[in-house]
């Protein structure tokens, strides 16, 4: 019950948040906090009994839950946890509780408010444990909802457009998802004579191994390619995400930006390579391409933007571009570093946004032009702004700098080209995040009236992703450690299917 817990507490709690507001503002954000608190200590919990005999579980899997939901369709309640999953499940619960805090002067309804940011995090929390795929589908829906709440009704200037843009997009391609979900299911059942959505059952039946890209299975493949690449999002299937993240609040940024996007790398991960082996791996010069436009493009335009939070948007579509790199290079390297990159983005993008939101708390604009010699003002703030932004830039010794290293290193024998013009990336980081600083930080001061520094609050959360950074970039293994059985169950499954395509045994 350790995994139905993730999905059960956060929406009991967001039922409690709405009614207690009765009492009081200050009682959502109360049980909000102690939501998020017990979410990421169960998943500390967890984490600190991977390697140890108290898993109950088979192989790589160590944590399952299987039950009936609907078997005449053969649909099930399936939940599962990895090594990888885990990961996913730890950066959720901590980017869970960092939106909580940041979102702790919210007035304007907050029962409301922090229901929907608690279903988020259901739904989030249920995309990275869901093996059966109609369940899955249903949980990736549940988790956009919500969201579209937080940015329509406490956005900004421009909130209903730009929810309804992020609601419009990724319904669309939740349809779509739910469209190859479907045919999969078709296509095995004609093959075996037994409709299952179970993904072991799936894997099992092999379709993905015949398949060519332009056969059955590989439009299947672009179908789950495409519903995954517009959350992640990657290049042309983006345009949602710098209108979503400029009009959200802060707090929905930082889920924005933190985890669900992962929910579309984790997917490719998870689901489309292992599924569709075949016509992954003949579509990965275009993936792998489409990865490194999306690294170029989103950090040139990330330099030529004078939004504070539009900035750190397009940095997202860039960071983005080197985990589609390394997912489609599928070597143990790149693997590694994807999942780096993922969560080391996470930390350094979510407290990017929660600065840029305590900034325009402050200032009441986010307009760059507006900015200048806040840091004599606000010294802290300033520190954490341009430690985050180093970290965003791949400084060594920080989280991102080993993700992007390991998959540029991991990405090499598959594509030298690719990968010499996706290290390009890397020095148009140090100028978008250098002259982010400059022009926010240093030079002669604004207009602006002076503004009041990071509070108590505001710090230790700030501090906690900061070091959580450190931690990464100078002690990865217990990443690797975690994530390694699961990648490489991932890769042995590929092998096994791609050899029998060839007719043989690895």
């Amino acid at each position: 019950m350790s995994l139905l817990l993730f999905v059960a507490l956060p929406v009991a709690a967001a039922v409690l948040a709405w009614l207690s507001e009765r009492r009081g503002p200050d009682w959502p954000r109360r049980v909000a906090l102690t939501a998020g608190a017990l979410l990421l200590g169960h998943a500390l919990y967890l984490w600190a009994l991977t390697g140890t005999d108290r898993f109950i579980g088979q192989g790589d899997w160590f944590l399952e839950l299987q039950a009936d939901w609907f078997p005449r369709f053969g649909i099930g309640f399936h939940l599962a946890m990895d090594g990888l999953a885990l990961l996913m499940v730890l950066l959720t619960a901590l980017l869970g509780l960092m939106a909580v805090v940041s979102a702790w002067h919210v007035r304007e309804r907050p029962g409301f408010f922090f229901f929907n940011l608690l279903l988020t995090l259901a739904g989030v929390f249920g995309v990275f444990l869901a093996l059966d795929l109609f369940l899955f589908f249903f949980l990736w829906e549940a988790m956009l909802v919500p969201m579209y709440f937080l940015i329509a009704v406490w956005g900004y200037e421009r909130r209903r457009y730009a929810a309804l843009k992020f609601f419009l997009f990724t319904q669309a391609s939740g349809l779509l998802m739910l469209v190859s979900i479907i045919a999969l299911a078709l296509v095995v059942q004609r093959e075996t004579g037994v409709l299952t959505f179970d993904y072991f059952r799936l894997l099992e039946a092999a379709i993905g191994s015949r398949g060519t890209l332009f056969s059955a299975a590989g439009w299947i493949m672009l179908g789950f390619f495409v519903a995954f690449t517009v959350k992640l999002p990657i290049v042309p299937f983006h345009p949602w995400l710098p209108d979503a993240h400029t009009q959200a609040p802060t707090a929905a940024s930082v889920l924005l930006a933190g985890i669900l996007l992962k929910t579309g790398a984790y997917g490719l991960i998870r689901f489309v390579v292992p599924l569709f082996p075949a016509a992954s791996m003949e579509f990965a010069p275009v993936a792998m391409s489409l990865g490194v436009v999306g690294i170029l493009y989103g950090a040139l335009l990330a330099i030529g933007q004078r939004d504070l939070k539009r900035l750190v948007a397009y940095t997202s579509v860039s960071h983005m571009g080197f985990v589609m790199l390394a997912i489609f290079a599928w070597t143990e390297l790149a693997l590694q570093g994807a999942v780096v990159q993922m969560i080391a983005h996470g930390l350094s993008t979510g407290a990017l946004f929660m600065l840029v939101g305590a900034l325009q708390e402050r200032l009441h604009t986010r307009d760059l032009n507006a900015m200048g010699g806040l840091w004599s003002q606000v010294p802290r703030l300033a520190a954490l702004g341009l430690f985050f932004a180093v970290a965003s830039l791949g400084l060594p010794g920080l989280g991102n700098f080993v993700g992007e290293f390991l998959i540029l290193l991991g990405s090499w024998p598959v594509s030298a080209g690719l990968t010499v013009t996706a290290a390009l990336g890397l020095i148009a980081a140090a100028v978008y995040a250098l002259l982010m600083v400059q022009r926010a930080f240093h030079g002669e001061p604004g207009s602006l009236p002076s503004p009041p520094d990071l509070g108590r609050r505001e710090m230790t959360a700030l501090s906690t992703l900061a070091i959580s950074l450190i931690g990464v970039g100078l002690y990865p293994s217990p990443l690797f450690e975690t994530a390694g059985p699961a990648l490489t169950w991932l890769r042995d499954i590929v092998d096994l299917q791609m050899a029998l395509a060839r007719g043989g045994w690895p």
